[in-house]
């Protein structure tokens, strides 16, 4: 199989999996989405004809199954309950199943059986009872059909130089791929055939668009020749044929007794009357036969229904189009136009890509460093060579940005199946999806999310009866957003349930042994919070599938605070709880500050600073160092200190106060030198997860310089402590009482 071919299918696969649990969670919470439905359809039909094409037939049955049963629905045959959506869930999940097993293995070999008698039997058991023999059905109504008239119908007489024609009615034993089969049994019939009208119309056919059997006409062969030359053919279960010459001497004499208006207007008439047969054929195949007293009104709305699908999953291929000229030629192009604007990048190349880049920075800042001042034709070549890069290093960037919404579309379904399992109801919202990360962030970031989600149903929503008692809405909402600040993107999970119990929580952390009472005494409910993210920390006793092994959120801050970010919580009791995970939007290639402490260099990166300034600001408050910005208190870390260097303090210096979204500190280092962009290469074996820094990076000397990590430099004890005591009343007038 070819591997860029075998590539696309898994790719495309798995991207119609995810649209189509999407839009069956939209059908499930409002059955009469009739856009929802129409999607479902589009790509149900697509998995079938993709699995189909590629050979493998079990994952292509299990989605026509599903398709059969969301028929029913769709036609109100059925109901929308929540136990025929798990079914099709429990459809849709064997497929990802297989299509994993496809992509390990190159090849499928789970059996699927049980799975599609579950599903079929829902449909029989649900359908239209009335509908016991649907053979019985089509063959009753192929003999009430006025052959000649059909004939007059589907082939222009005027237009063929015949003297005989003949009907036939092919059956095929068709598989799952009607379509696929259809087409290769029209590309076999012999040349020497001229067939020259079918109901449906062939496109309709090679589409799969018809019940058992299809119609053909044949042109000067005689019904016996045309049986034999059928009847060996692919597929081929039954022919039946029959002599309908007279069909062209009725066309002759219409043309000859009428004019060119008049014929027209039969024209018109042909292609209505053919429209309705094809909608007729579309009902059959449907299994829509039943004994019910439809009207025909009834049936005329399903025709049309079915007619309308039917376009769009030809995307607009059919004769309608070929009606539409110039019109449907312009629709064409832009079709074509704008699919060219979006391709696939293989990751390897693009990774290659950006290493190259990655080597591009640094040559250019040790070139910078190494050409004299004096020689101003150099610099204007490095100049040119300076905007040349960037415009190179921002494309690769952006080019390496996907939106969050191919992570947040897998979301949907997770919560409502825990939701399901905990006999809990939850409105999941989802805002911010077209917000971008760099596709290496993206890829970590996914099992984070997860098991936040899983929390928010498991701890954070209470079971209806609970809500209710509560005065809440039976209905509980879990809101997953994103929005870009700066440098950074903020992924918050907020949910309207329980909040966090923050006395359990301190109950836990003392029999962890994590903390002394007295420590959990003395700090408030925010900080408390924290400890829900300590390794094997779970205040649920008993172990489930979904928690109690405190392993999730431990995860989350190990992944995050990896990729450079941070996660915090907020908690109100009874009201719910909100996690924000703040991530950078790309990784490698930053900009940093570079501060100096004694006689070495260490990089902050210039997303997490507000402010730099003096040391003079430095205030005392509480009995700790900080500085004040209105009216809010910046305790400060000594750099010296934190990074344990054994030297005297100078008398001066300066102060890089962080932003207080990222965290509510400042740095007090010797002094600030420059700023640059930096390859930063985090830190790895037993370096790795060593606190206050994040990473190294090579500068243009060739020297390597630490770059700090802001969120875990060690802030004194008593700067904790002023943080939790402070009181704005606290601050000094002005600066001289201040220094006093």
């Amino acid at each position: 199989m070819d591997e860029e071919l075998y590539q696309a299918f898994i790719t495309e696969s798995e991207e119609s999996i995810t649209q189509l649990n999407n839009s069956l969670l939209s059908l499930e919470s409002n059955p009469d989405d009739t856009e929802a439905i129409d999607d479902i359809f589009r790509q149900a039909h697509t998995l079938k004809g993709n699995f189909g094409a590629m050979g493998f037939d079990n994952a292509a049955t299990v989605a026509h199954a599903v398709e059969d049963l969301l028929d029913e629905i769709r036609h109100e045959r059925l109901d929308v309950t929540a136990e025929r959506m798990d079914l099709v869930f429990d459809g849709m999940d064997l497929i990802v199943d297989i299509l994993h097993d496809i992509e390990e293995n190159g090849e499928s070999t789970i059996d699927p059986s049980d799975t599609v008698e579950e599903i079929r039997a829902a449909v029989e058991d649900g359908g239209d009872a009335g509908n016991s023999n649907p053979a019985a059905s089509d063959e009753a109504d192929r003999e009430s059909v006025d052959l000649g008239s059909l004939a007059a119908d589907c082939v222009d007489a005027d237009a063929l130089d015949a003297t005989t024609l003949t009907h036939a009615h092919v059956e095929l034993d068709a598989g799952q791929m009607k379509g696929v089969d259809a087409g290769i049994f029209l590309s076999s019939i012999p040349e020497d055939l001229d067939v020259v009208g079918a109901n449906p119309p062939r496109d309709a056919i090679e589409d799969g668009e018809y019940g058992d059997g299809f119609d053909l006409f044949v042109a000067e062969r005689d019904a016996a020749v045309v049986e034999s030359e059928l009847d060996g053919l692919w597929k081929v279960s039954a022919v039946e044929t029959t002599d309908v010459s007279d069909a062209l001497a009725a066309g002759d004499a219409t043309a000859t007794a009428s004019d060119a208006p008049a014929a027209d207007s039969d024209a018109d008439a042909s292609a209505s009357d053919e429209t309705e047969s094809s909608a007729d054929a579309d009902a059959d195949a449907a299994g829509d036969t039943g004994a019910d007293a439809a009207t025909d009104e009834q049936a005329g709305d399903d025709g049309s229904e079915g007619d309308a699908d039917g376009a769009e999953s030809t995307d607009g291929d059919g004769e309608d189009d070929a009606d539409e000229g110039d019109g449907a030629e312009q629709k064409k192009e832009a079709r074509s136009i704008s699919a060219v604007k979006s391709v696939r990048v293989d990751v390897d190349q693009l990774d290659e890509l950006h290493e190259l880049v990655e080597q591009l920075v640094t040559s250019r800042i040790k070139l910078r460093n190494a050409i004299d001042v004096g020689q101003t034709t150099a610099l204007d070549t490095l100049d040119e060579l300076d905007k040349i890069s960037s415009n190179l290093q921002n494309t690769v960037m952006d080019m390496r940005l996907i939106p969050l919404k191919k992570v947040f579309d897998k979301f949907p379904r997770l919560v409502r199946d825990l939701a399901r399992e905990q006999d809990k109801r939850v409105s999941f919202k989802v805002e911010g999806a077209d917000i971008e990360l760099d596709r290496t962030i993206l890829d970590e970031i996914s099992d984070p999310l997860m098991h936040v989600l899983r929390n928010a149903v498991d701890h954070g929503i209470e079971a209806p009866d609970v809500r209710e008692a509560n005065g809440k809405s039976r209905t509980g909402t879990i809101r997953l957003s994103a929005r870009r600040q700066h440098d950074t993107v903020i992924v918050t999970v907020e949910d309207d349930g329980s909040g966090i119990d923050a006395d359990a929580v301190r109950e836990k952390a003392i029999d962890k042994g994590v903390a002394t009472r007295e420590e959990l005494d003395q700090m408030p409910d925010s900080e408390v919070y924290d400890y829900i993210f300590h390794p094997g920390f779970s205040t649920n006793d008993e172990i489930t599938d979904v928690s109690g092994r405190g392993v999730g959120m431990d995860v989350v801050k190990t992944t995050v605070e990896s990729l450079d970010g941070s996660v915090s919580v907020e908690s109100d009791p009874g009201k719910g709880s909100t996690f924000n995970i703040r991530l950078p939007v790309s990784v490698a290639i930053i900009k940093v500050l570079f501060v100096q402490v004694e006689d070495r260099e260490f990089g902050v990166p210039i997303k997490y600073i507000d402010e730099i300034s003096r040391r003079d600001r430095v205030q005392t408050v509480n009995g700790a160092e900080v500085i004040v910005h209105e009216e809010t208190i910046f305790p400060l870390i000594r750099l010296r200190e934190a990074l344990e260097i054994d030297s005297p303090e100078p008398d001066d210096g300066m102060v890089v106060r962080i932003r207080p979204d990222d965290r509510q500190v400042a740095l007090h280092c010797d002094g600030v030198t420059k700023q640059e962009e930096v390859v930063v290469t985090p830190l790895q074996g037993p370096l790795s997860g060593v606190g206050g820094l994040s990473g190294t990076a090579v500068i243009g000397d060739g020297n390597v310089i630490p770059i700090l990590d802001v969120s875990t430099l060690q802030l004194p004890a008593d700067g904790e402590q002023a943080m939790r005591e402070f009181d704005p009343s606290q601050l000094p007038d002005t600066a001289e009482e201040a220094a006093d």
